[in-house]
Formats: structure tokens, sequence, C-alpha cells
């Protein structure tokens, strides 16, 4: 039967070709913002739109869930690259050391710690989407969008049409900004020295409406405090000082001491968190008869492990004892990071590389090659895991073979690492000269980088001020991961994001202010319009996000081929 196509060549070609033109969007806002969309939604609902009536003109068969499954599995792996490090590990290693990898060999490692991802998702696969209950609310959202829109194709053509409007309104606002420079409204010039004004970015409005208000109001009291409060006293007691001329944001000088206690908050939010919601999920079972031992993913596993160690000897120097434990380790993360987005739909990457730099940090004290690089493996591959695992749990509600899902995943990830290295080293081409300033903020870089340097060089190297600061940071980061985690449902909405609280410290106030005038935006729109915004609010982000990112990015290849 039609319905029972899979792993078609059709299917395939789109899904790496939708995922070739995602990629640069993740990795440009992740370098911006450090955050990144899951692209499975958009996938889904192009390669259905292509499809559905190509197919028949064609004189073909009908474009079947199956098929739609490999299209969003294979996209999402490949804009899922962004979790390898080339947002945070990678070019934090070249701002500490000066080194930068060539082409050939990023790609390499970008795609080894990835791979290694994939085997641990399958190998978990029996255990945390056939014999669990766990929810997987980021595969359950593409699954019920799939059947939605086979239910209803219009539905399918009406999303497809937001979303390309969306996409051309944020391009034509992002060209016009780079030819003529668009204004930033700031209050006045002091508060505007202090990072305060309103970006032209409808990058930043979608990405406020996709995080919701609880993120976006947590962003807004974040940067009063970082810089409408703590920043003004840092200047005013003389502990950094500003060029009493300068115009515009000093957003360089003011990121060296605001940086640690942001740090601080979302490490020790984030951990303590993680470590709370493991400890009190215990995973429930249902009985679905004998185990049968799957030995493909074991071997995978022992290919992928030897690839990643292989390249952290040859490629970073590190010794063959190191190198070997960051499998067993990054294996071990990845399984909690498996159980965390289960049960909550938000992937811990972030947490994830910061216990690994305090492993190492210990096992291997003062080697920021061990700590930053061997990290990257257990952030690698447990951004790979998790986005496999939500796709695996859309395939299990629909009867998908998952080695064809692993086929698919794989071939994802060829072209993510690809594209992904040319649109990184594309758009910054000089990491120690353009990231952690106002252009490119980076704070996933600026946060592996700073455990890395307080990790090697020692607390000792900071001053007494920043060092009360990071202790302050880490009390408040502990008390709101405490209240995240034991919180009950109806409370948690009303609690601030503590990773939001510390992002406003890591990036200028004005992304901050941006982000939660969309996040307001979207929330009225949805009181007011609800089955309207239901349908609507999330594609027509996705879409402003997409149609900026890929103006940026297309408009940094054409400079660098000219």
């Amino acid at each position: 039967m039609a319905d029972d196509r899979e792993l078609t060549l059709r299917a395939l070609l789109t899904g790496l070709v939708l995922g070739a033109l995602l990629t640069p969007s993740n990795i440009y806002s992740g370098l911006k913002i450090g955050w990144s969309f899951n692209m499975s939604i958009i996938a889904l609902l192009v390669g259905f739109a292509i499809w559905q009536g190509l197919a028949a003109r064609l004189g073909g068969p009908r474009w079947s869930r199956l098929e739609s499954n490999i299209t969003q599995t294979s996209a999402s792996a490949a804009a899922s690259i962004i979790s390898s490090g080339l947002v945070a590990p990678i070019p934090a290693y070249t701002l500490i050391t000066g080194e930068s990898l060539p082409w050939g060999a990023l790609t390499a490692w970008v795609f080894s710690v990835s791979l290694l991802g994939v085997w641990v998702a399958w190998y978990l696969r029996p255990s945390l989407i056939v014999r669990s209950t766990l929810r997987f609310p980021e595969g359950m959202a593409t699954l019920a969008t799939l059947e939605q829109v086979y239910g209803h194709g219009r539905e399918a053509s009406k999303r497809l049409a937001v979303l390309a409007g969306a996409a051309s309104l944020a391009a034509a606002v992002k060209l016009a900004d780079l030819a003529w420079r668009l204004p930033r409204w700031a209050p006045s010039p002091s508060l505007e020295r202090l990072t305060f004004a309103f970006e032209p970015s409808l990058l930043l409005v979608g990405f406020g409406g996709i995080v919701g208000l609880r993120v976006g109001l947590s962003l807004l009291v974040g940067a009063l405090l970082a810089w409408g409060l703590i920043a003004p006293w840092l200047v005013a007691e003389g502990l950094v000082r500003l060029p009493p001329d300068a115009q515009g944001p000093q957003f360089a000088l003011l990121i060296e001491w605001l940086l640690w206690p942001g740090v601080a908050l979302m490490v020790c939010a984030t951990l303590v968190s993680l470590g709370v919601r493991t400890l009190r999920a215990p995973e429930r079972r249902t009985r679905t008869g004998p185990r049968r031992l799957n030995a493909r993913p074991l071997l995978g596993l022992l290919v992928a492990g030897g690839l990643v160690v292989s390249l952290q000897v040859g490629l970073f120097g590190i010794g063959l004892l190191m190198a070997l434990l960051s499998i067993p380790l990054s294996v071990l993360l990845a399984m909690v990071a498996a159980r965390v987005v289960g049960a909550t739909g938000i992937p811990p990457i972030g947490a994830i590389g910061q216990v690994s730099q305090l492993g190492f940090g210990v096992l291997a004290p003062g080697q920021v090659a061990i700590n930053l690089m061997s990290a990257n493996t257990a952030g690698g591959a447990a951004g790979q895991c998790t986005d496999l695992l939500n796709d695996f749990k859309v395939g299990h509600a629909l009867g998908a073979h998952p080695g064809r899902q692993v086929v698919a995943q794989c071939l994802g990830i060829v072209i993510g690492s690809l594209v992904g290295v040319v649109t990184y080293q594309a758009l910054i081409p000089d990491p120690q000269a353009m990231l952690i300033t106002p252009e490119w903020p980076a704070p996933a870089v600026a946060t592996w980088k700073a455990v890395a340097e307080a990790l090697t060089g020692g607390l000792a190297v900071l001053t007494t001020d920043v060092r009360l600061a990071m202790l302050a940071g880490a009390v408040a980061g502990l008390l709101l991961g405490l209240l995240d985690a034991l919180a009950p449902p109806p409370l948690e909405r009303w609690l601030p994001s503590a990773a939001a609280l510390g992002l406003a410290f890591i990036i200028p106030a004005s992304i901050s202010l941006t982000m939660a005038f969309g996040a307001l935006l979207a929330w009225l729109f949805m009181a007011r319009w609800r089955s309207l915004g239901e349908r609507f609010v999330i594609v027509a982000a996705a879409g402003l996000v997409a149609g900026e990112s890929m103006a940026g990015v297309g408009v940094s290849l054409w400079q660098l081929l000219s």
C-alpha cells in the first residue's frame, strides 16, 4: 500500500534539502542568542505541502505519513547539529587557545560526536520509547501536527502560507537593516551606553513568541537587574571603567564582569533542577513481554566511540586515557538528558556540557583542550540522542521501522555537519575579534569559555568582587533550581526562569527587551484570538526566526564569495 512507503528516495532527499536550508538558521540564532529551534514541524509542513499535490501530478503514489516521518527525522537531525559544539565549546576553544580547526577536521569532529548520540538513542529506544510512559512533548507535538495535516490537508497549506509570509517579512527587514542601518531606539544616550535599546530584529520578536511569556518576562527582569541596576553601580564604584567620551553600547567592557554571576546562576540552577528531577522521576514501564538484546546499537556505539577517541587524540592532543573516559561519561549524561527531555521536553545540553567540564576539571586540572573538547563529546551526543528519541516517539506511534529512522538520522547529520561548519566559518571567520561582541554576543560561547577559564586558572585569578558576585549568582541559582524542580505545575508557570535570568546577564539588554516584547505580543494575541493563536502563532514566530537568519547567512556567504 502507498501508505506503507517509508525510506523512499523522495522522502530522504526532501528531508536532506530542508535540513541543509534550515541548519544555517540554528547556527545564526545560536551565535546571536544561544538558543536554537526544533525544525521537525517546519520540515513536516513543507514536505507535506510540496508532495501533497506534486505526487499526483507526477503520477506517483501519495505522500505517506511514514515518508513525512523520514523527512522530519533527517531534517531535524541536520538542524540539531548545533548541539555538536559549533556555537559553544568549539569557538570557546579558539578564543582561549587561538587555534582554529580547518574545515575537514572540524567537519569530522562535529559528525563524530553527533554519531555517538545516534547510537545511544537507538540503544535507549526499547526502554524509553517502547516500554516507558515518558511523553517526549516535542515528539508528541510533531505527531499531533502530522495527524492534523493528514486529517485536514488545507490546514497545512494555511500554516505554510503564514510561515512563508513571516519569513519573507523578516528577511526583508534584515536586508533593509544591512543596507541602510535601521534606527535603534534608545530612551537616552546614558541608557544606550548600558545597552538599553529596541533592536529592529524580527528574529528576536519571533524567538520571544516561541519561548513564551514566562521566559520573556524573566529576560526582562534579568536585563533590568543586570544592566539597569548592577551595571550603573559597577561604573559608579569604579569596578568597571568606561571611557568618558564613549558613545553607543559599552557591552564589551561590562560583560567582563556581568558574565560571571550570570554563568554561576545558570549553571547552578540547571544542574540542581536536573539532579532533583532525575531523582524524583523514576521511570515507569509498561509490560511488553521479554526483552531482546539488539547488537547493532552496541556495535554502532563501539565504532562511534572509537572515532571520537581517535579524533580527540589526533586533533587536540588529548591523552588516550582521558579520551577513553569521555565515552562512558558521555553515554551516561546522554541517558540523563534523554530522561529529562522525555519528561519536560527541554534538552539540558548546556548543563550536560558544564557537568562534563566540572568532571574533567577535577580529573585533568589546567588542561583547556580536555576541559572543552572532551566535554563537547557529552553535549554533542546528548543533543543528537534527544533529537532522535523525539523522532522515535513519532515513529513508534506510526509503526515506523527504527532502523530506517536511524539511516535518515545519520544522513541528516552528514548534511548538517557539512553545512553547519561552512556556515559557522563563513559567519565567523575571525572568532577572537567577532565573538562576545554586541553584534555576536554568543552567550553559549561565553559560558563555556568562563567555566573553562575558572576551572583551568582557578578562582584565585578573579578579583574579590567577581568571586562574591559568582557566589551570589550560585546561591540564587541553587534556590531557583530547587523551586523549579519541586514546585507543583500550577505554581511553576509563575516562577521566573533561572536560565533566562542568567542569560540576560550575558546578552545585551536590547536583545532581552526585544524578545520580551515578542513574548508579550504572542501572549496578547493568544488571549484575544485563542483558536487562531494555537494554529498560527508558533508557525509565524518560526517563520520570523528562519527568515531573518537565512537572510543574514545569505549575505555573509555572498560577502565571503565576493
